[in-house]
């Protein structure tokens, strides 16, 4: 989604999507288990004060993947991000909340560009390995890469129709 299209008076923001991801969440069965992780400073910044009912576990510095506070161990950890390309910082922020003894790793971001099909590194294998995500969520800003994921796991689209007619209370 281009973000200036609209016009000079209309600027949409990237958290447009998190009264959805809120929404989701809370309908999971774990929801009292969920703790949001930022995978740098600026996803901190973006999001934080929008999802400040659940507990943080804040990681991530400078392409160094380390946890800054905060203790996932026994939780179901979503990362929240704004924009996910090829994925890999996402993968790494896994990798260190899995080796902290995170019970499960979830992630959403509000634009899913996944260039080259990037987004296969995250879908369900069939060779009998554990999947590192147990959910993705993506909102369907970007049409391309809502159809090529179309119904593969751990993918949930979430749509941002609702978020955006609230949002200019329609």
């Amino acid at each position: 989604m281009e973000r200036f299209c609209f016009s000079d008076h209309v600027l949409p923001c990237f958290e447009t999507g998190i009264p959805s991801l809120k929404q989701r969440l809370h309908q999971l069965p774990d929801d009292d288990k969920i703790v949001v992780a930022f995978p740098d400073d600026g996803a901190w910044k973006r999001f934080h004060k929008l999802l400040d009912h659940f507990p943080t576990v804040r990681e991530g510095d400078k392409r160094i993947v380390r946890l800054k506070e905060g203790n996932p161990a026994g939780c179901h950890v979503v990362i929240v991000d704004d924009l996910v390309q090829s994925g890999g910082t996402l993968v790494e922020c896994q990798k260190v909340l899995a080796a902290h003894g995170a019970a499960k790793v979830s992630a959403y971001v509000t634009h899913a560009v996944f260039p080259k099909s990037s987004y296969e590194r995250f879908t369900d294998k069939d060779d009998g390995s554990e999947k590192a995500f147990t959910y993705f969520w993506v909102t369907d800003s970007c049409p391309l890469t809502v159809k090529a994921i179309g119904n593969r796991a751990p993918f949930e689209v979430l749509r941002l129709a609702g978020s955006i007619a609230d949002a200019l209370q329609i």
